[in-house]
Protein backbone atom coordinates (compact mmCIF):
# COMPACT_ATOMS: atom_id res chain seq x y z
CA UNK A 1 0.00 0.00 0.00
CA UNK A 2 2.93 2.22 0.66
CA UNK A 3 4.68 1.80 -2.39
CA UNK A 4 0.95 2.42 -4.06
CA UNK A 5 0.77 5.98 -2.75
CA UNK A 6 4.10 6.71 -3.76
CA UNK A 7 3.44 5.91 -7.04
CA UNK A 8 0.27 7.63 -7.25
CA UNK A 9 1.87 10.61 -6.02
CA UNK A 10 4.54 11.22 -8.45
CA UNK A 11 2.20 10.43 -11.21
CA UNK A 12 -0.13 12.99 -10.09
CA UNK A 13 2.90 15.63 -9.69
CA UNK A 14 3.82 15.37 -13.61
CA UNK A 15 0.61 15.52 -14.44
CA UNK A 16 -0.01 18.90 -12.78
CA UNK A 17 3.49 20.08 -14.47
CA UNK A 18 2.65 18.35 -17.93
CA UNK A 19 -1.20 20.16 -17.94
CA UNK A 20 0.39 23.48 -18.67
CA UNK A 21 2.11 22.59 -22.05
CA UNK A 22 0.13 21.71 -25.35
CA UNK A 23 0.07 17.99 -27.13
CA UNK A 24 2.69 19.70 -30.23
CA UNK A 25 5.19 21.00 -27.43
CA UNK A 26 5.13 17.55 -25.46
CA UNK A 27 5.57 15.75 -28.84
CA UNK A 28 8.49 18.49 -29.47
CA UNK A 29 10.27 17.26 -26.57
CA UNK A 30 10.26 13.80 -27.50
CA UNK A 31 11.03 14.15 -31.18
CA UNK A 32 13.55 17.02 -30.86
CA UNK A 33 11.93 18.39 -33.54
CA UNK A 34 10.40 22.21 -32.31
CA UNK A 35 6.72 22.57 -32.25
CA UNK A 36 5.04 23.92 -35.25
CA UNK A 37 4.51 27.28 -33.24
CA UNK A 38 8.53 27.69 -33.68
CA UNK A 39 9.08 26.85 -37.32
CA UNK A 40 9.40 29.28 -39.94
CA UNK A 41 6.40 29.56 -42.06
CA UNK A 42 8.22 28.29 -45.50
CA UNK A 43 11.13 28.96 -47.64
CA UNK A 44 10.05 32.05 -48.31
CA UNK A 45 11.21 33.42 -44.47
CA UNK A 46 15.10 31.89 -45.50
CA UNK A 47 15.98 34.64 -45.66
CA UNK A 48 14.67 36.42 -43.08
CA UNK A 49 15.89 33.09 -40.77
CA UNK A 50 19.51 33.83 -42.42
CA UNK A 51 19.65 37.14 -40.62
CA UNK A 52 17.84 36.21 -37.54
CA UNK A 53 21.01 36.46 -34.91
CA UNK A 54 22.02 32.45 -33.66
CA UNK A 55 20.93 31.87 -30.35
CA UNK A 56 21.01 28.96 -27.45
CA UNK A 57 18.44 26.90 -26.26
CA UNK A 58 15.13 28.45 -26.03
CA UNK A 59 13.69 28.27 -22.29
CA UNK A 60 11.01 26.11 -23.68
CA UNK A 61 13.35 23.68 -24.66
CA UNK A 62 15.03 23.80 -21.25
CA UNK A 63 11.66 22.77 -19.75
CA UNK A 64 11.21 20.06 -21.58
CA UNK A 65 14.01 18.65 -20.89
CA UNK A 66 14.10 19.46 -17.03
CA UNK A 67 10.94 17.53 -16.80
CA UNK A 68 12.03 14.64 -18.43
CA UNK A 69 14.99 14.35 -16.08
CA UNK A 70 12.83 14.65 -13.12
CA UNK A 71 10.80 12.27 -14.53
CA UNK A 72 13.29 10.09 -15.21
CA UNK A 73 14.65 10.27 -11.76
CA UNK A 74 11.05 10.27 -10.31
CA UNK A 75 10.97 6.58 -12.00
CA UNK A 76 13.81 5.30 -10.90
CA UNK A 77 13.21 6.23 -7.26
CA UNK A 78 10.04 4.25 -7.50
CA UNK A 79 11.32 1.54 -8.86
CA UNK A 80 14.18 1.25 -6.65
CA UNK A 81 11.89 1.69 -3.68
CA UNK A 82 10.00 -1.45 -4.91
CA UNK A 83 12.41 -3.45 -4.97
CA UNK A 84 13.83 -2.84 -1.51
CA UNK A 85 10.15 -2.99 -0.21
CA UNK A 86 9.65 -6.59 -1.92
CA UNK A 87 13.31 -7.66 -0.72
CA UNK A 88 12.62 -7.46 3.61
CA UNK A 89 9.30 -9.36 3.13
CA UNK A 90 10.68 -12.42 1.02
CA UNK A 91 12.26 -14.87 2.24
CA UNK A 92 15.99 -15.31 1.46
CA UNK A 93 17.19 -18.67 0.52
CA UNK A 94 20.87 -19.04 1.19
CA UNK A 95 22.89 -21.66 -0.76
CA UNK A 96 26.05 -23.49 1.33
CA UNK A 97 29.16 -22.85 -0.56
CA UNK A 98 29.87 -25.75 -2.98
CA UNK A 99 32.76 -26.69 -4.66
CA UNK A 100 33.02 -27.66 -8.00
CA UNK A 101 31.35 -31.00 -9.02
CA UNK A 102 29.76 -31.57 -5.09
CA UNK A 103 26.01 -32.49 -5.50
CA UNK A 104 23.34 -30.49 -3.64
CA UNK A 105 21.09 -33.56 -3.32
CA UNK A 106 20.79 -34.68 0.66
CA UNK A 107 19.72 -38.45 1.15
CA UNK A 108 17.94 -39.10 4.13
CA UNK A 109 16.63 -42.60 5.88
CA UNK A 110 13.32 -43.99 5.20
CA UNK A 111 13.88 -45.78 8.32
CA UNK A 112 14.53 -42.68 10.83
CA UNK A 113 14.35 -39.65 8.85
CA UNK A 114 17.97 -38.54 9.15
CA UNK A 115 20.81 -37.46 6.86
CA UNK A 116 22.62 -39.89 5.94
CA UNK A 117 26.36 -39.55 5.05
CA UNK A 118 25.84 -41.95 1.85
CA UNK A 119 23.67 -42.50 -0.36
CA UNK A 120 24.12 -46.14 -0.23
CA UNK A 121 23.34 -46.49 2.82
CA UNK A 122 19.11 -46.15 2.47
CA UNK A 123 19.01 -49.01 0.73
CA UNK A 124 21.05 -51.30 2.72
CA UNK A 125 19.22 -54.50 4.12
CA UNK A 126 17.36 -54.26 7.38
CA UNK A 127 16.43 -56.34 9.91
CA UNK A 128 13.69 -56.74 12.25
CA UNK A 129 14.37 -58.50 15.43
CA UNK A 130 12.21 -59.95 17.81
CA UNK A 131 13.73 -58.87 21.46
CA UNK A 132 11.88 -59.77 25.06
CA UNK A 133 11.37 -57.48 27.42
CA UNK A 134 10.63 -60.06 30.21
CA UNK A 135 12.19 -59.22 33.85
CA UNK A 136 13.03 -63.14 33.29
CA UNK A 137 16.63 -62.06 32.62
CA UNK A 138 15.99 -60.10 29.14
CA UNK A 139 16.89 -57.17 30.46
CA UNK A 140 19.21 -55.31 29.80
CA UNK A 141 18.94 -55.79 26.04
CA UNK A 142 22.18 -54.91 23.67
CA UNK A 143 22.09 -52.68 20.74
CA UNK A 144 18.46 -51.69 21.12
CA UNK A 145 19.60 -48.20 21.22
CA UNK A 146 20.99 -48.69 17.39
CA UNK A 147 17.29 -49.82 16.26
CA UNK A 148 15.82 -47.07 14.16
CA UNK A 149 11.81 -48.18 14.50
CA UNK A 150 10.53 -50.07 17.36
CA UNK A 151 7.36 -51.34 18.08
CA UNK A 152 6.04 -52.35 21.67
CA UNK A 153 3.09 -54.64 22.57
CA UNK A 154 2.26 -57.32 25.06
CA UNK A 155 3.26 -60.58 24.00
CA UNK A 156 1.93 -63.23 26.86
CA UNK A 157 0.50 -62.77 30.02
CA UNK A 158 1.08 -58.82 30.14
CA UNK A 159 4.59 -59.04 29.46
CA UNK A 160 5.62 -56.83 26.67
CA UNK A 161 8.00 -57.49 23.60
CA UNK A 162 9.62 -55.66 20.97
CA UNK A 163 9.53 -55.74 17.01
CA UNK A 164 12.80 -53.95 16.76
CA UNK A 165 13.95 -52.68 13.39
CA UNK A 166 17.52 -52.05 11.90
CA UNK A 167 19.11 -50.85 8.93
CA UNK A 168 23.29 -50.52 9.00
CA UNK A 169 23.74 -51.75 12.90
CA UNK A 170 27.13 -51.68 14.24
CA UNK A 171 27.01 -53.07 17.70
CA UNK A 172 28.82 -56.09 18.14
CA UNK A 173 25.92 -57.58 20.54
CA UNK A 174 22.15 -57.94 19.29
CA UNK A 175 19.18 -59.29 21.36
CA UNK A 176 18.35 -61.13 23.16
CA UNK A 177 16.24 -63.14 20.71
CA UNK A 178 12.76 -64.83 20.94
CA UNK A 179 9.69 -65.93 19.20
CA UNK A 180 7.74 -64.23 16.93
CA UNK A 181 4.00 -63.04 16.40
CA UNK A 182 1.60 -62.60 13.97
CA UNK A 183 0.76 -58.75 14.86
CA UNK A 184 4.89 -57.75 15.05
CA UNK A 185 5.20 -59.84 11.72
CA UNK A 186 2.25 -57.36 10.05
CA UNK A 187 3.92 -54.16 11.30
CA UNK A 188 8.09 -55.78 9.72
CA UNK A 189 6.43 -55.72 6.49
CA UNK A 190 6.73 -52.84 5.36
CA UNK A 191 10.07 -52.53 5.86
CA UNK A 192 11.13 -55.19 3.54
CA UNK A 193 13.56 -56.44 6.82
CA UNK A 194 14.45 -59.93 7.45
CA UNK A 195 12.60 -61.69 10.29
CA UNK A 196 14.78 -62.43 12.75
CA UNK A 197 13.48 -64.68 15.65
CA UNK A 198 13.70 -68.21 17.78
CA UNK A 199 10.11 -69.65 16.55
CA UNK A 200 7.20 -68.34 17.10
CA UNK A 201 3.68 -69.05 16.89
CA UNK A 202 1.84 -71.06 15.22
CA UNK A 203 -0.28 -68.51 12.70
CA UNK A 204 3.32 -66.49 12.79
CA UNK A 205 5.35 -69.16 11.60
CA UNK A 206 2.75 -70.22 8.75
CA UNK A 207 2.58 -66.69 7.68
CA UNK A 208 6.49 -66.43 6.95
CA UNK A 209 6.74 -69.59 5.47
CA UNK A 210 3.68 -68.65 2.80
CA UNK A 211 4.81 -65.17 2.63
CA UNK A 212 8.07 -65.49 1.22
CA UNK A 213 9.65 -63.69 3.67
CA UNK A 214 13.47 -63.49 4.39
CA UNK A 215 13.76 -65.40 7.72
CA UNK A 216 16.40 -66.08 9.71
CA UNK A 217 15.31 -68.31 12.86
CA UNK A 218 17.86 -69.95 15.50
CA UNK A 219 20.43 -70.45 12.67
CA UNK A 220 23.68 -70.25 14.87
CA UNK A 221 25.56 -70.13 11.72
CA UNK A 222 24.33 -66.49 12.43
CA UNK A 223 23.12 -66.17 16.28
CA UNK A 224 24.95 -67.60 19.20
CA UNK A 225 24.17 -68.95 22.94
CA UNK A 226 25.50 -66.30 25.83
CA UNK A 227 26.70 -67.92 28.63
CA UNK A 228 25.88 -65.23 31.77
CA UNK A 229 23.74 -67.78 34.17
CA UNK A 230 21.10 -64.67 35.23
CA UNK A 231 19.54 -65.07 31.44
CA UNK A 232 18.72 -67.96 31.43
CA UNK A 233 16.45 -68.84 28.46
CA UNK A 234 16.73 -65.15 26.94
CA UNK A 235 20.22 -66.01 25.97
CA UNK A 236 20.43 -66.03 22.37
CA UNK A 237 22.41 -63.19 20.88
CA UNK A 238 23.39 -62.16 17.21
CA UNK A 239 25.83 -59.27 15.97
CA UNK A 240 25.99 -56.59 12.92
CA UNK A 241 28.66 -58.78 11.35
CA UNK A 242 26.08 -61.81 11.52
CA UNK A 243 23.06 -59.83 9.97
CA UNK A 244 25.46 -58.86 7.56
CA UNK A 245 27.03 -61.95 6.37
CA UNK A 246 23.61 -63.15 6.31
CA UNK A 247 22.19 -60.81 3.80
CA UNK A 248 25.65 -61.46 1.90
CA UNK A 249 24.95 -65.86 1.63
CA UNK A 250 21.91 -65.36 0.67
CA UNK A 251 21.92 -62.57 -1.60
CA UNK A 252 19.67 -59.87 0.00
CA UNK A 253 21.95 -56.96 -0.99
CA UNK A 254 19.25 -54.00 -0.26
CA UNK A 255 15.96 -53.37 1.02
CA UNK A 256 12.92 -51.22 -0.25
CA UNK A 257 11.79 -49.55 2.83
CA UNK A 258 8.17 -47.85 2.96
CA UNK A 259 8.51 -45.49 5.93
CA UNK A 260 6.43 -43.17 8.02
CA UNK A 261 6.03 -39.99 6.90
CA UNK A 262 9.28 -37.60 8.14
CA UNK A 263 9.75 -34.10 8.33
CA UNK A 264 13.61 -33.24 7.24
CA UNK A 265 16.00 -32.05 10.64
CA UNK A 266 15.66 -28.46 9.26
CA UNK A 267 11.85 -28.85 9.59
CA UNK A 268 11.46 -30.60 12.95
CA UNK A 269 14.04 -28.41 14.84
CA UNK A 270 11.56 -25.25 13.43
CA UNK A 271 8.96 -26.89 14.10
CA UNK A 272 9.81 -27.36 17.66
CA UNK A 273 10.40 -23.79 17.44
CA UNK A 274 7.43 -22.43 16.48
CA UNK A 275 5.46 -25.06 18.60
CA UNK A 276 7.08 -24.36 21.85
CA UNK A 277 7.95 -20.65 21.73
CA UNK A 278 5.51 -19.58 18.92
CA UNK A 279 8.36 -17.83 16.90
CA UNK A 280 7.03 -18.41 13.48
CA UNK A 281 10.36 -18.96 11.23
CA UNK A 282 11.00 -19.61 7.45
CA UNK A 283 12.80 -23.08 7.27
CA UNK A 284 15.49 -21.74 5.19
CA UNK A 285 16.79 -19.69 8.09
CA UNK A 286 18.82 -20.68 11.09
CA UNK A 287 17.11 -21.29 14.12
CA UNK A 288 16.94 -18.08 16.71
CA UNK A 289 17.76 -18.63 20.74
CA UNK A 290 18.92 -21.52 22.56
CA UNK A 291 16.21 -24.45 22.21
CA UNK A 292 17.56 -26.62 24.87
CA UNK A 293 15.86 -23.20 27.46
CA UNK A 294 12.35 -23.61 26.05
CA UNK A 295 9.77 -24.80 27.72
CA UNK A 296 7.88 -28.06 26.37
CA UNK A 297 4.08 -28.31 26.16
CA UNK A 298 4.42 -31.63 27.48
CA UNK A 299 7.15 -32.54 29.64
CA UNK A 300 5.71 -36.28 30.86
CA UNK A 301 3.95 -39.41 29.02
CA UNK A 302 2.60 -42.15 30.47
CA UNK A 303 1.61 -45.47 28.73
CA UNK A 304 -0.62 -47.54 30.92
CA UNK A 305 -0.61 -51.14 29.25
CA UNK A 306 -3.47 -52.31 32.11
CA UNK A 307 -0.87 -54.55 33.51
CA UNK A 308 2.10 -54.71 35.47
CA UNK A 309 3.97 -51.55 36.67
CA UNK A 310 7.14 -53.66 35.02
CA UNK A 311 5.77 -53.28 31.34
CA UNK A 312 3.80 -50.03 31.57
CA UNK A 313 6.44 -47.05 30.84
CA UNK A 314 6.81 -43.45 31.51
CA UNK A 315 9.04 -41.10 29.64
CA UNK A 316 10.20 -37.52 30.23
CA UNK A 317 11.10 -34.61 28.01
CA UNK A 318 14.68 -33.57 27.59
CA UNK A 319 15.15 -30.35 26.32
CA UNK A 320 18.31 -29.89 25.52
CA UNK A 321 18.74 -33.48 23.61
CA UNK A 322 15.11 -32.80 22.31
CA UNK A 323 14.25 -36.92 23.30
CA UNK A 324 12.22 -39.05 25.40
CA UNK A 325 13.85 -40.66 28.76
CA UNK A 326 12.56 -43.82 28.81
CA UNK A 327 11.67 -45.62 32.57
CA UNK A 328 9.16 -48.17 33.63
CA UNK A 329 6.55 -47.33 35.98
CA UNK A 330 8.29 -49.38 38.78
CA UNK A 331 10.84 -46.23 38.53
CA UNK A 332 13.53 -48.17 36.99
CA UNK A 333 15.49 -46.61 33.98
CA UNK A 334 14.81 -48.68 30.69
CA UNK A 335 18.81 -49.02 30.17
CA UNK A 336 20.43 -51.30 27.61
CA UNK A 337 23.90 -52.14 26.71
CA UNK A 338 25.68 -49.70 24.16
CA UNK A 339 28.00 -52.20 22.62
CA UNK A 340 31.41 -50.87 20.33
CA UNK A 341 31.26 -51.08 16.89
CA UNK A 342 32.48 -54.30 15.22
CA UNK A 343 32.55 -57.89 16.57
CA UNK A 344 34.80 -58.26 19.32
CA UNK A 345 33.66 -62.30 19.08
CA UNK A 346 30.45 -64.37 20.44
CA UNK A 347 30.69 -61.99 23.98
CA UNK A 348 27.96 -61.83 26.83
CA UNK A 349 27.14 -57.87 26.54
CA UNK A 350 27.46 -57.93 30.35
CA UNK A 351 31.29 -58.03 29.35
CA UNK A 352 31.78 -56.25 26.43
CA UNK A 353 29.36 -53.40 26.54
CA UNK A 354 28.44 -50.27 29.03
CA UNK A 355 24.62 -49.41 29.80
CA UNK A 356 22.76 -46.00 28.91
CA UNK A 357 18.91 -44.98 29.16
CA UNK A 358 16.66 -45.41 25.97
CA UNK A 359 15.59 -41.70 24.38
CA UNK A 360 14.02 -42.00 21.84
CA UNK A 361 13.02 -38.71 19.62
CA UNK A 362 9.65 -39.74 19.18
CA UNK A 363 7.43 -41.49 20.99
CA UNK A 364 4.06 -43.20 19.54
CA UNK A 365 0.43 -44.28 21.29
CA UNK A 366 -1.22 -46.61 18.90
CA UNK A 367 -4.63 -47.36 20.77
CA UNK A 368 -5.65 -51.40 19.80
CA UNK A 369 -8.57 -53.32 19.74
CA UNK A 370 -6.42 -56.04 21.91
CA UNK A 371 -7.70 -59.29 23.61
CA UNK A 372 -6.61 -62.62 24.80
CA UNK A 373 -5.90 -65.12 22.41
CA UNK A 374 -8.17 -68.93 21.96
CA UNK A 375 -5.30 -70.18 23.96
CA UNK A 376 -6.32 -68.04 27.12
CA UNK A 377 -2.42 -67.23 27.04
CA UNK A 378 -1.28 -65.19 24.26
CA UNK A 379 -2.61 -61.92 22.36
CA UNK A 380 -4.45 -60.98 19.23
CA UNK A 381 -4.21 -57.35 18.37
CA UNK A 382 -5.87 -55.84 15.07
CA UNK A 383 -3.01 -54.18 13.38
CA UNK A 384 -4.95 -53.66 10.22
CA UNK A 385 -7.47 -50.81 10.50
CA UNK A 386 -7.49 -47.67 12.66
CA UNK A 387 -7.50 -46.06 15.94
CA UNK A 388 -6.56 -43.53 18.59
CA UNK A 389 -2.41 -42.08 18.16
CA UNK A 390 -1.12 -39.89 20.57
CA UNK A 391 2.50 -38.70 18.70
CA UNK A 392 4.99 -37.08 21.08
CA UNK A 393 7.75 -35.25 19.85
CA UNK A 394 9.58 -32.00 20.29
CA UNK A 395 8.17 -31.61 23.31
CA UNK A 396 4.60 -31.45 22.18
CA UNK A 397 1.30 -33.82 21.80
CA UNK A 398 -0.73 -34.40 18.75
CA UNK A 399 -3.87 -36.40 18.85
CA UNK A 400 -4.66 -38.20 15.67
CA UNK A 401 -5.96 -41.35 14.21
CA UNK A 402 -3.21 -44.28 12.74
CA UNK A 403 -4.35 -46.19 9.58
CA UNK A 404 -3.03 -49.57 8.08
CA UNK A 405 -5.30 -50.93 5.17
CA UNK A 406 -3.35 -53.96 4.81
CA UNK A 407 0.26 -55.81 6.05
CA UNK A 408 2.04 -54.15 2.96
CA UNK A 409 0.97 -50.91 3.75
CA UNK A 410 2.53 -48.73 6.37
CA UNK A 411 1.19 -46.96 9.27
CA UNK A 412 -0.05 -43.23 8.26
CA UNK A 413 -1.19 -40.84 10.99
CA UNK A 414 -3.92 -38.86 10.60
CA UNK A 415 -4.62 -35.03 13.04
CA UNK A 416 -8.09 -33.77 13.13
CA UNK A 417 -8.23 -31.36 10.00
CA UNK A 418 -7.26 -34.76 7.90
CA UNK A 419 -3.62 -33.78 6.99
CA UNK A 420 -0.97 -36.54 7.37
CA UNK A 421 1.04 -36.18 10.92
CA UNK A 422 4.61 -36.16 10.08
CA UNK A 423 6.78 -37.22 12.68
CA UNK A 424 10.15 -35.91 13.50
CA UNK A 425 13.44 -37.44 12.37
CA UNK A 426 15.24 -39.80 15.13
CA UNK A 427 14.87 -43.29 16.56
CA UNK A 428 10.78 -43.79 17.37
CA UNK A 429 9.18 -46.25 19.78
CA UNK A 430 5.63 -47.18 18.80
CA UNK A 431 3.60 -49.01 21.53
CA UNK A 432 0.22 -50.83 21.49
CA UNK A 433 -1.81 -49.49 24.01
CA UNK A 434 -5.29 -51.76 24.50
CA UNK A 435 -8.08 -49.84 24.84
CA UNK A 436 -8.78 -50.65 28.48
CA UNK A 437 -5.58 -49.07 29.21
CA UNK A 438 -4.44 -45.13 29.10
CA UNK A 439 -2.44 -42.79 27.76
CA UNK A 440 -1.20 -39.95 30.49
CA UNK A 441 0.47 -36.51 29.70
Amino acid sequence: METQNINRSNSQGMKDGLDEISGQDLAAAFTGRPPESDRLADTDDKKLKDKQPKQGLSKLYITYIVIGCLGLVGGLAMLIYSLLSSAKSSTVVQFPDLKHGESTETTYSALTGEKLADASLATAPTYCIQTPNGTDGARPQAGLNQAGVIFEAIAEAGITRFAAIYQNPTSSVIGPIRSLRIYYLQWDTPFDCTIVHAGGSGDALAAVSAGGYKDLTEDYSYMYRGTYGSRLWNNLFTTAGYLSKYSSDHGYTSSNVKGFARMTPEESEHSRIDSLAAEKLVITQPAVGNTSELKPAVAAVGLRLGGWADFNVDYAYDATSNKYLRSYASGNPHEVYNCPDGDVGERNPEDACTLVQMAPSVVVALVVNERRASDNYHEDIDVIGMGDAYIFQNGTAIHGTWKKSSKEEQISFIDAEGTEIKLAPGQTILTAVPSYGSVEF
